[in-house]
Formats: C-alpha cells, structure tokens, sequence
C-alpha cells in the first residue's frame, strides 16, 4: 500500500511531516496550527491517515492535510 502527502510525495514510517491548514481537533477546543511539525509518524492500515504525536498526544491526520519536510 502506498502512502502519499498532499504533493503525491510518498509516505514512509518515521518521516517527518508540516500541516498545510489549520485544523480544528475533535473533542477539544484546540486547533493545531499550519506549519506544525509532526515527527516519526506511523503509517496505519488506511493510506489515507497516519498517526503521529502532535503535543504529547497521539494523533490520526488524513494526509490530504500534510506535506513531507
């Protein structure tokens, strides 16, 4: 399965990645802001979402949301 960024740039566990838009989070009143760097991401099951740690928390981000650094 392959992952790809919102550039079609291809995914891989442990990479780096950059939001490209403001996004509201789920159950909280907190909003993660475009430019946050998201570090050692984990691919998941689905090609289009990823996990990675975002503020001491544990994060699924649909990648039509994130670019590769």
């Amino acid at each position: 399965m392959e992952v790809k960024d919102s550039n079609g740039t291809l995914l891989a566990d442990g990479d780096s990645v950059k939001l490209i838009k403001d996004l509201k989070v789920r159950g909280s009143s907190a909003t993660l802001k475009r430019g946050t760097v998201v570090k050692s991401i984990r691919l998941t099951d689905d090609a289009e979402e990823i996990e990675g740690k975002v503020e001491r928390s544990v994060m699924v981000l649909k990648t039509m949301f994130l670019q590769k650094m």
